[in-house]
């Protein structure tokens, strides 16, 4: 049975195993829920179905990938297409927006997948709920092995996609792997520049960022007494009446029936205290002035974290680049399709210009 005989076996069947990743050894299976419990509806046009993957780490990486119905339903197609990889938000799981823009795109002709990050999710890695510039942007090279080796995917004609935190780590891929040849991001962070300086700049003086370093190395000690990691909490529910605007925003989506996910971080008790640490020294875009591949940063014109983007334009350097401004549009809005603005046709178009 070849991989698409398999892939149109798993969605029929719904044995979420059955789709296999092309690895090299035998990796732990991982506990993989077997109904759609996913924030948006299941496209028609489209054929789903759970992967497993690993990291240069050894960590199991689950994610859902979606197929072109039109070309995993003709056996007789010997195209390979091109693919993507999606990730994001930061504390944020495939079944939320990852996961609705990697159907768009296998909507629009890419095989496309939607993957926890290491320690979040579906996939593996202990302890839970920890972050990593390294770990995670090596998840997405991950990706792009996985991608690289299956016999759907032309390995020439891969791009990924990085959603608000995992926007810096596409980034970091891009600039990292030259098999990426395509990178978008969308409503980006660059986790390190805020851990460092704290919003707007907010705690951006040497006293200040002692004053965090000693605060989680207490704070690591308290967990290493207590054999166990405090957790952050996520969105913070119910909103103090002066919360401020953005953190509105996210409430909107991670803590209402509209984005709320048990899996997700954000939507219930949020990151490890420690989890971000290592983010206070280790600078995601230092190299993304070399990335010679096309990028494309999309973001909303209210969005409190627009400056990231415009941060990250200015560092990529040529005719590769591109900053797309969404009027109106604030952080959350895309995340999902509530307010309807999230540019799938110009993510379509420079995919398609670019992944030839």
């Amino acid at each position: 049975m070849n991989v698409k005989s398999i892939l149109i076996a798993c969605t029929a069947s719904l044995m979420l195993l059955a789709c296999k990743s092309k690895t090299k050894e035998n990796m732990s299976a991982l506990n993989l829920t077997r109904e759609w419990d996913k924030k948006f509806p299941k496209s028609e046009l489209v054929n789903h179905c759970k992967v497993t993957f690993h990291n240069r780490y050894g960590i199991e990486l689950a994610a859902d990938m979606y197929v072109p119905k039109s070309f995993a339903d003709d056996t007789n197609d010997k195209r390979r297409l091109p693919a993507i990889a999606v990730s994001g938000p930061f504390g944020a799981v495939k079944e939320q927006s990852s996961g609705l823009y990697a159907q768009h795109m296998a909507e629009r002709g890419f095989i496309a997948i939607a993957f926890d990050p290491s320690f979040t999710g579906e996939s593996g890695g202990e302890p839970r709920r920890m972050a990593s510039p390294d770990i995670n942007t090596e998840d997405f090279l991950a990706a792009v092995d996985f991608l690289s080796t299956n016999d759907m995917v032309d390995p020439e004609r891969i791009g990924i996609i990085g959603i608000c935190g995992f926007g810096g780590m596409a980034i970091n891929a891009a600039a990292l792997d030259p098999r990426i040849k395509a990178t978008v991001t969308s409503t980006m962070y660059d986790m390190s520049k805020v851990n460092v300086e704290g919003y707007f700049a907010s705690e951006n003086t040497p006293a200040q960022r002692q004053e965090k370093r000693k605060a989680l190395a207490d704070q690591r000690t308290r967990d290493y007494a207590a054999g166990s990691y405090e957790r952050a909490g996520g969105v913070i529910d119910p909103l103090p009446e002066d919360a401020p605007w953005f953190v509105k925003d996210y409430h909107a989506y991670y803590k209402t029936p509209r984005g709320y996910h048990a899996r997700s971080g954000n939507s219930t008790d949020g990151w490890n205290v420690i989890g971000c640490q290592s983010f206070l020294n280790q600078p995601l875009l230092a190299w993304a002035g070399e990335i010679e591949t096309p990028v494309l940063l999309i973001h909303g014109e209210k969005a409190h974290s627009r400056y990231f983007s415009e941060y990250a334009y200015g560092l990529l350097t040529g005719a590769n680049k591109e900053l797309m401004i969404i009027p109106g549009a604030s952080h959350v809005d895309l995340y999902d399709d509530a307010a309807g603005v999230i540019p799938y046709g110009k993510i379509e178009s420079f995919f398609k210009e670019n992944l030839k």
